[in-house]
């Protein structure tokens, strides 16, 4: 009976795949705007690469904020949306708190807007600036089709629905099935961990009271607790924590020699171990010096952005990134 359950379940999750793998992207085509606003994607990338080379460390909370937006709602752009009197925004939910960079979609949309008002949206930007911006510190570049409009609706309790970092293997395959990915692209955006920081909160329990009796996470290599202790005190809320250490300002495949040796950061990073097919792309990936993890990324990356976009005339183009029309 169980075994039936699980091929059920199984066969459920293939399906919903199928039928996002369909629907995610239609209507977005590389050079969307080659006839309407033909210097669009150099302007954002010349913003971009002007903002990154003196804020290097914001490429990375640029790559969260991509993600964040495509995971709720789609990728539509509204995690870009200030809360108003009456409705509290993505932006504010819990895990979007901290994200950082929004000023640098802001000026790529004003200078595109000078250019050809009304015309690109501003989630098509944020996927551009994505993209542009991990490129700017030696990570790969991938096709970005355009052609999104933007969301008129953001809700910030929605935000709750993106994958924590305490989130188990199953969790993960579950949530990433649900948008048309499947556990080769789980363990490939993983990856984009080599970059960034987190705040010790974010790993105290792991550190301190796994269990709820004073105790670390175990799946943690028992040799690395020491350092993460002297760097994270229990309580602590603002150290930040390097996410791949000696190298968190360069985009690499060292993420996965971390995660292969159980240093992942996150309860997230360890349960790609948990899995046949996520760990056996850790482990080669670590072995090999990601011989395959630029050319995956990429892929996954277009799949991602593709993810309940809105296209024709569903949604607007914003004139201001912060505010509905």
């Amino acid at each position: 009976m169980a075994t039936k359950s699980h091929i059920t379940l199984a066969l459920q999750l293939v399906v919903v795949a199928l039928v996002l793998s369909i629907a995610n992207g239609k209507g977005l085509k590389l050079g969307f705007y080659k006839k309407t606003c033909p210097r669009a994607e150099a302007i954002v990338k010349s913003i971009t690469a002007s903002k990154i080379s003196l804020a290097p460390s914001l490429a990375a909370p640029l790559l969260r904020m991509h993600f964040h937006d495509c995971f709720v709602r789609g990728c539509d752009g509204s995690v870009l949306l200030n809360s108003t009197k009456n409705n509290q925004a993505e932006k504010d939910g819990p895990p979007n708190l901290s994200l950082r960079g929004f000023q640098i979609i802001d000026a790529a949309k004003t200078a595109v807007e000078a250019a050809c008002p009304g015309v690109v949206s501003c989630a098509d930007i944020l996927a551009l600036v994505a993209r542009d911006a991990i490129q700017q510190i030696k990570g790969p570049a991938w096709p970005v089709p355009l052609g999104r409009r933007d969301g008129r609706v953001s809700i910030a309790s929605e935000s709750r629905t993106l994958p924590p970092p305490n989130a188990n293997i199953t969790q993960l395959k579950s949530l990433f099935a649900s948008k048309g990915l499947n556990a080769k692209d789980l363990v490939v955006l993983s990856g984009g961990h080599t970059v960034g920081t987190s705040h010790c909160s974010t790993i105290a329990s792991r550190l301190y009271n796994f269990t709820g009796k004073g105790d670390t996470d175990p799946s943690l290599d028992s040799d690395y607790v020491p350092f993460l202790k002297s760097k994270c005190k229990p309580n602590d809320r603002t150290t930040l924590l390097e996410m791949d250490p000696g190298s968190f300002r360069s985009f690499d495949d060292d993420y996965y020699t971390m995660v292969s040796k159980r240093r992942g950061l996150f309860q997230s990073d360890a349960a790609l171990l948990d899995d046949k097919k996520t760990s056996a792309y850790v482990k080669l990936q670590a072995q090999s010096h990601g011989s395959t993890f630029f050319s995956d990324f990429k892929d996954s990356m277009v799949k991602m952005g593709k993810i309940g976009v809105l296209t024709g005339k569903a949604g607007e183009i914003r004139k201001v990134c912060t505010l509905v029309n």
